[in-house]
């Protein structure tokens, strides 16, 4: 599938205003990922396409676990925040045509990270929270430091900055967020 094609396609999943987050995610990732010489095909496919399940009703997330055989854990399946990502590599896979491995996985791990993230993951995952249309306490900083080349410190000021936002809305902290928190934040300090 073309990516103008995705990307109108898109717009049958997402109300309009995730659906321009979903184009700044992936403008975003590209410029993470000529500026980490990484793939920025690629990039931009996993941003255009990281929410595509975000506006599945928790009561229909076992009918796609049942059609596409997805496992999710405990957390998952309690939780559209948390089942989202699964769901929207499925849905990559299956209803957008997307077979890179790379480009699913960045995908499936955009909301909880985990850790040792490959580049493509690391760069989905951070772009996410620096897009143009991002307004929060701290994302300045963030965004200057994604930029200057120093993706493992971006990523883990993303992991604390998430971390802090699930504590303040008492909301479940699903285990690989703190797990990748604590890979990342040694290797930053290794570095």
């Amino acid at each position: 599938m073309e990516k103008s094609d995705m990307i109108e396609k898109l717009k049958d999943y997402l109300p309009e205003k995730r659906w321009t987050h979903s184009l700044n995610v992936a403008r975003a990732a590209v410029r993470l990922a000529e500026l980490m010489g990484c793939d920025s095909e690629k990039a931009e496919i996993a941003g255009i396409l990281h929410d595509t399940a975000k506006y599945v009703k928790l009561a229909d997330v076992g009918s796609y676990c049942d059609k596409y055989n997805i496992k999710l854990d405990d957390m998952e399946k309690k939780s559209t925040a948390l089942s989202h990502s699964i769901l929207g590599s499925y849905i990559a896979k299956y209803e957008f045509g997307i077979d890179d491995e790379n480009i699913l996985s960045a995908i499936r791990y955009h909301t909880t990270a985990k850790p040792a993230m490959n580049t493509l993951e690391e760069i989905i995952y951070v772009a996410d929270v620096i897009e143009i249309g991002r307004d929060y306490p701290g994302v300045d900083d963030l965004r200057e430091v994604a930029l200057s080349g120093d993706l493992d410190r971006a990523v883990l000021m993303a992991l604390e900055n998430a971390i802090m936002s699930v504590m303040r809305k008492k909301a479940p902290l699903h285990l690989r967020t703190i797990e990748a928190r604590n890979y990342y934040l040694a290797k930053v300090k290794g570095k």
